[in-house]
């Protein structure tokens, strides 16, 4: 069974955490706060062009996660285009960032941080 594309992917925290990773999700990254069917717990869906990549759930009362960068998960890398769009609502937002490129793939990426500390790789082909 050969795997076709990426889904979405979960985070998980305290209700409070999945706020203020919604928050900075829409208006740092640019993804689309949408529809989310009515579980039995309290999150987020974010969309991108019309998919829900990205969920997130409050967490159970009895369950906590490990600090960012103590288990294995490093970062999600979403593709992107309008580099000097984002790089510009970086700068406004007053983001940490950095910005590497890749000249065998002609890919031009940006690095940084979600307010939970998990990775976020943004990539843009290069002109």
């Amino acid at each position: 069974m050969p795997i076709l594309d990426i889904n979405h992917y979960n985070l998980r925290g305290t209700a409070d955490m999945m706020a203020v990773l919604r928050d900075w999700y829409r208006d740092t990254v640019g993804l689309e706060v949408g529809d989310r069917p009515p579980f039995r717990f309290h999150g987020y869906w974010l969309y991108a062009k019309g998919r829900p990549i990205l969920h997130l759930s409050e967490q159970g009362p009895d369950e906590t996660h490990p600090v960012p960068g103590f288990g294995t998960f490093d970062h999600v890398a979403f593709t992107c285009d309008d580099f000097e769009g984002m790089r510009t609502r970086l700068d406004a937002l007053g983001a940490d960032y950095r910005v590497a490129d890749v000249p065998l793939t002609r890919t031009r990426q940006i690095f940084l941080r979600d307010p939970g500390g998990n990775g976020v790789e943004l990539n843009f082909e290069m002109p």
